[in-house]
């Protein structure tokens, strides 16, 4: 006995698939209709802020490492540093000496004094009670608290005495120490600049004759002026004639000095003061400088402050 047929349940074919010869099959009875497939759901994009942050901070790097390698690059480009030799320092003086006027010597030792040089003015007073300028010589300061060095001869009966520092300022001054011997006075100022220098002073022992030496003061009341010679001998004598005293042990020299020098200093070419120029010798009347000149040593000036000996 033959058996029935079976039939399974259709199924849709695949896409692209061919159909059973005898068309479709029927499609089941009451089916919802076919709606699209459901997608899957999309991921949130990332926020745009943050990634445009963390480009800009990318870039930043990749320029600063840029720059970075460019710099390494140039400075390994750059030649070495000259190393400098002792050619290349005698090279640079010549060409100073070269191309620039250098000061003298004398200049410079006159620099080194000028501001401790001082214009000292005695006053008299007539028989009517007038006074008058009776005097003009030199001082040097030694002491930066105004204690002058000059001649005693400059200050010697004067009324009242005046002196003027290199600054301009002018002070009255009074005695305070004299002796002599040595034809020599200690005055001390009553106004005293606020920068005002003292002289550097030097020991004669080592002076020698022919050492070059320069000689400051106001000549004739022309000042500050600058003359310069030489030690002409030491040990000298010599008889004073404004005080008839007998003055020994002095500094000859040929530096131009005339009357107005007296007081002032002698300076050696280290802009010391080795002496105090006190006289000029000359046998005429005329009272002016014919080359010899006379200054009273340094250590005995200093001694007639009270300063200790060299």
């Amino acid at each position: 006995m033959p058996r029935p047929a079976r039939y399974s349940p259709s199924r849709r074919p695949a896409a692209g698939a061919a159909l059973p010869p005898d068309g479709p099959p029927p499609s089941a009875p009451d089916a919802p209709p076919a709606g699209p497939p459901p997608s899957a759901a999309a991921p949130a994009p990332a926020p745009t802020t943050r990634r445009s942050r963390t480009e800009a901070a990318l870039w930043s790097a990749v320029l600063v490492l840029a720059a970075l390698l460019a710099a390494a690059l140039w400075a390994g480009r750059q030649p070495a540093p000259q190393r400098l030799t002792q050619d290349d320092i005698d090279a640079a003086v010549l060409h100073t000496l070269q191309t620039r006027t250098l000061p003298s010597p004398t200049a410079r030792a006159a620099a080194a004094v000028a501001p401790s040089v001082v214009r000292v003015v005695g006053f008299a007073r007539t028989k009517k009670g007038k006074e008058v300028e009776r005097g003009v010589g030199s001082g040097v300061v030694i002491v930066d608290r105004g204690v002058i060095l000059t001649n005693l001869h400059v200050v010697q009966g004067m009324h009242r005495v005046q002196v003027t520092f290199a600054d301009g300022t002018e002070s009255p001054a009074r005695v305070t120490g004299i002796q002599p011997q040595n034809d020599l006075a200690v005055l001390q100022a009553q106004q005293v600049p606020d920068d005002l220098q003292a002289a550097p002073l030097r020991s004669t022992q080592n002076l020698r004759p022919g050492d070059p030496v320069v000689a400051l003061g106001f000549p004739f009341g022309i000042g500050p002026s600058v003359s310069a010679g030489v030690v002409s001998g030491l040990e000298r004598e010599f008889d004073s004639p404004e005080s008839g005293q007998e003055m020994r042990n002095l500094i000859q020299f040929d530096a131009a000095a005339n009357p107005g020098n007296s007081g002032g200093p002698l300076v050696t070419m280290d802009g010391e003061v080795v002496g105090i120029v006190t006289a000029i010798l000359n046998p005429t009347s005329a009272r002016t400088f014919i080359g010899i000149g006379f200054a009273v040593p340094i250590e005995n000036a200093a001694s007639a402050v009270g300063m200790p000996p060299f």
